[in-house]
């Protein structure tokens, strides 16, 4: 099963994330089979660069958001 969610990024301390497509049962960090955007919830306010055509074409295919996912994704217009 496929989801999208967060992987990690940055410094310590410091975090930035990718949204990627990935087995559900691989680690945070581990191996995406796609990057369809970024989120940086550290400047004000939190900047959010999404694909939208890669998203909703996932999302067709039957990938699953995750929680904090499908929020971005809300406030993006794409679900």
């Amino acid at each position: 099963m496929l989801r999208i969610r967060l992987r990690r990024v940055g410094a310590k301390k410091k975090p930035q994330y990718r949204i990627v497509v990935a087995e559900a049962r691989t680690p945070r960090d581990g191996a995406a089979v796609d990057v369809v955007g970024h989120y940086n919830p550290r400047t004000e306010p939190a900047t959010v660069q999404i694909d939208e055509a890669k998203a909703r074409e996932w999302l067709r295919r039957g990938a699953s958001p995750s929680e904090r996912v499908a929020r971005l994704f809300s406030k993006a217009g794409i679900q």
